[in-house]
């Protein structure tokens, strides 16, 4: 078995200085046109995954994540992971650590994927679970969202 965990990529925990260039980024980025970016919310055996496509093209900010997730990444973006930044291009399932407020920065179009274990039945109490700031989601902005649930 190889081990490739020097070349997988990951999501640390950010600094409080390097939270606050995000939110300094956010609100200059907040000033200009906003792209309308639809999310898809899966609920499956106790696993809930949002995802969105951001155009080619498109710098955006996440929420600060209060909880440990994975991203998967499919496209070609660069990920500011708080004191520099790293180029993804191509599929990548990339471990997040809590306390982490990414920028992100599709060169192409570019699909992210957040998932995590939950026992959230709803699209809110998800939200209310990975963020302490769910009503600034993007999800909670706009009303084209695609919502999934197995019942399983």
């Amino acid at each position: 078995m190889n081990d490739i965990t020097s070349a997988t990529p990951s999501l640390p925990t950010m600094t409080s200085r390097d939270v606050e260039k995000v939110q300094g980024l956010e609100a200059h980025l907040l000033g200009i046109e906003q792209v309308a970016i639809q999310t898809r919310h899966h609920f499956h055996a106790g696993l809930y995954a949002r995802t969105i496509r951001i155009p080619a093209g498109v710098m955006i900010t996440g929420a600060l994540i209060k909880i440990p997730t994975l991203l998967i990444v499919s496209g070609h973006v660069t990920v500011f992971i708080g004191g520099k930044s790293i180029e993804l291009h191509g599929y990548h399932i990339v471990p997040g650590q809590a306390g982490r407020k990414q920028v992100f920065l599709a060169h192409a179009d570019t699909d992210l994927t957040m998932t995590f274990a939950t026992q959230a039945k709803t699209v809110e109490e998800a939200e209310s679970e990975f963020t302490d700031q769910p009503t600034a989601l993007m999800s909670r902005q706009q009303s084209n969202d695609l919502i999934i649930t197995t019942g399983e």
